[in-house]
């Protein structure tokens, strides 16, 4: 009980869980917002260069693809926390904390972007073939075609695939803070150095990273069961 009062009560602690915890929700959503840019853009890019033909394709198209896999490699072949020292401490080096957060968002998006492309790109070659050639004999160009037919399609075959992603994001915040952002985790961290009382934090930091998963798949769950009844009818 005197931990509770140390982690929570003592100088108003709960409210360094309560600003850590917006800060974490807007990391996520601003990661998740740009990694869904990222990557439907580099899954646009290797769909349209992988249904060409070989040696049809034009010469840009080419090398955004080859652009878009140099990207992937690196992205998907270092890991998260290497990526947010190399961001925050030799790229961006932020000096304030809108600029930490900034910082968390870009690194976050883009790493997550590059695992957002491989889904959506799976999405799209699920869509059967005619589905495109229907949209062109109604005289749609491919890029009318891809954003009216093809990615609507895609988006509900691949939307569990993203809920997990979005809570893979979520949970991944912790590490932004190793670039002195104050997030929940940064936050049960300076409760610790505090108090020197590390039980109480970090077991409450695991609850609140648990609660926030359960309600987040619960969602994504009535959203799963919304658009399979906009089917039905």
């Amino acid at each position: 009980m005197y931990q509770l009062y140390q982690t929570f009560i003592a100088a108003d602690r709960w409210k360094w869980f309560a600003n850590g915890l917006k800060i974490t929700f807007a990391v996520t959503i601003g990661a998740l917002i740009l990694g869904v840019i990222i990557g439907m853009v580099i899954a646009v890019i290797r769909t349209a260069h992988d249904s060409r033909r070989a040696g049809k394709g034009s010469i840009i198209l080419n090398i955004l693809n080859a652009v878009c896999k140099l990207y992937l490699t690196i992205i998907r072949g270092t890991p998260m926390m290497v990526q947010l020292l190399i961001m925050g401490f030799v790229i961006m080096v932020p000096k304030d904390d809108t600029a930490r957060m900034v910082c968390g968002i870009v690194t976050l998006g883009i790493n997550s972007g590059a695992y957002v492309a491989e889904i959506v790109r799976g999405g799209l070659m699920s869509v059967g073939a005619g589905q495109m050639e229907a949209g062109r004999s109604l005289g749609l160009n491919y890029g009318q075609t891809m954003w009216l037919i093809i990615i609507p399609q895609a988006i509900k075959n691949i939307l569990p695939a993203l809920g997990n992603e979005m809570i893979t994001l979520f949970k991944d915040t912790s590490l932004v803070s190793v670039i002195a952002l104050r997030d929940v985790t940064k936050q049960a961290q300076n409760i610790v150095s505090t108090t020197y009382q590390p039980y109480v934090p970090y077991i409450s930091l695991a609850v609140i990273y648990l609660l926030g998963v359960i309600i987040m798949t619960k969602l994504l769950g009535i959203f799963e069961r919304r658009l399979r009844e906009s089917d039905r009818r």
